[in-house]
């Protein structure tokens, strides 16, 4: 299916044929753009090599080209419609998915999508200002590339809204807008969208870690028997998938810097060199990753349970599950701590499905601490990181109410306190982190604190000029 990009809003889903739908979208549009403008990328350019959508299909779905930032045509495309698709979970299982918003699924469907939707524009506005500190124009382009597509991700739940829930999704849309990351009176609905992305280590980490668990929500939102939200998804995950790659090898790399220059001066201790430490990096990892595991929710979950059984949201590769897919009989268990001990309780499964995408998410970002870890080996290095205990520094589910040291050793308050600064950044760890945040704008230089990727974008050198600044 190809994008239609003669239109005001470029799309597959022929909004030419619904004028009513068209002109709503129009109306909408500038207050995008007028957002855009005051929360979008702070950095002027003339134009960057950006990855544009032109067709749906598995192969060749992407032109690369430089593009004008502010042309940047933002629309709304769908995956194909496959015409047989049967709902393939919950008490409607078999049944043929919906093409419309059943009336007694439209408040919790809308509120999913508000949710999701919500996402998107928070993190172009936690990373706002980074292009200002960029270590180098293949970084510079790769965060403006994923700056437009969340942009494109609000546009795709905006249609959604406007397309299947009448005045209430229009005034959602709008609501979209006025909420701001970390704005105290109006901020983002979830609190890891409230955080600061201040410098270019906590950017890697959230599209690694918090981009991973957006990949797992949309990922259960596309076995979704609403077929427009699922098809939607569908393609907003073949997005998605850059924006984990600039975390995983942006880790990568500052991690290879790292072991470089302890090597180079036979110390850990290498931020009197220019570098970020291991056990900053480390911090860096804990911080992160517990934030992006309380976007799960709580263990239990009726919430969850009711999205399941009513067809809503699925499991992560539903129907690769080898069970009946209703799952009114199952149990499974959920990890706690009763009586000052760790254990685990069985319970029903239906319950227990945030722990079950959670747990599908941990076994994913184990794969980047194993590559990460290779770099250190490969240096000769001892030291290795890793992903803290989930139940550390957790403020949402059944270990919020505890504090878990990173091993997964449970201590009261006064430890907590007396040992938390060898654990997540302190202000030190902030200051120097940010005092090595310098612009590298020059075609082919790098920034001293981070490796060189090993090719570029699009078969293009890294040394290939990505961006032109106005």
């Amino acid at each position: 299916m190809s994008i239609d990009y003669s239109e005001k809003i470029p799309n597959n889903v022929d909004l030419a044929g619904d004028r009513k739908l068209q002109r709503a979208l129009e109306s909408w549009q500038p207050n995008f753009l007028n957002w855009w403008k005051t929360m979008g990328p702070a950095v002027p350019t003339e134009d960057v090599y950006l990855r544009t959508a032109v067709a749906v299909g598995r192969e060749g779905w992407a032109h690369f080209d430089h593009v004008a930032m502010e042309e940047y045509r933002w629309g709304v495309f769908l995956a194909e419609r496959n015409a047989d698709r049967r709902i393939a979970f919950g008490e409607q299982k078999g049944e043929p998915v919906w093409q419309q918003v059943p009336g007694e699924y439209r408040a919790d469907l809308q509120r999913l999508i508000v949710i999701q939707g919500d996402t998107e524009p928070a993190s172009v506005e936690q990373q706002r200002r980074l292009g200002e500190t960029a270590p180098s124009l293949y970084d510079l382009r790769n965060l403006f590339q994923v700056n437009v597509e969340e942009g494109r991700h609000l546009w795709a739940m905006v249609y959604l809204l406007h397309a299947f829930f009448g005045r209430n999704g229009r005034d959602e849309a709008e609501a979209l807008l006025q909420r701001n990351s970390g704005d105290l009176d109006s901020p983002r609905i979830l609190g890891a969208f409230n955080e600061e992305t201040p410098d270019w280590l906590s950017f890697f980490m959230f599209t690694y870690f918090t981009d991973r668990d957006g990949k797992y929500q949309l990922g259960t939102l596309k076995e979704s028997a609403f077929d427009p939200l699922s098809r939607t998804c569908e393609f907003m995950l073949k997005e998605e998938s850059h924006h984990m790659f600039v975390g995983t090898t942006g880790v990568d790399r500052v991690v290879t810097r790292a072991a470089e220059l302890t090597r180079e001066f036979d110390s850990e201790d290498i931020a009197p060199h220019g570098g970020i430490p291991l056990d900053v990096i480390q911090k860096y990892i804990n911080f992160h990753y517990s934030v992006s595991l309380d976007l799960f929710g709580s263990e239990q979950s009726t919430n969850a349970a009711n999205y399941f059984t009513a067809g809503l949201k699925g499991r992560w590769q539903e129907e690769r599950r080898k069970d009946d897919h209703v799952l009114t009989e199952n149990a499974a268990h959920i990890d706690l701590i009763r009586d000052g001990v760790l254990t685990q309780d069985e319970v029903p499964a239906l319950l227990a499905l945030n722990s079950d995408l959670r747990t599908e998410y941990i076994a994913d970002c184990e794969n980047g601490l194993k590559r990460w870890n290779r770099v250190l080996e490969n240096a000769g290095l001892d030291r290795r990181l890793y992903l803290p205990h989930l139940g550390f520094n957790r403020g949402v589910g059944l270990f919020s109410d505890h504090h878990v040291t990173p091993k997964g050793d449970i201590v009261g308050p006064d430890v907590w306190e007396a040992h938390k600064d060898r654990w997540l950044p302190t202000e030190a760890d902030k200051t120097h982190v940010r005092s090595l945040m310098k612009p590298v704008y020059e075609p082919g230089k790098i920034a001293s604190w981070i490796a060189p990727p090993t090719k570029g974008i699009n078969d293009k050198p890294f040394e290939y000029e990505y961006v032109h600044f106005s």
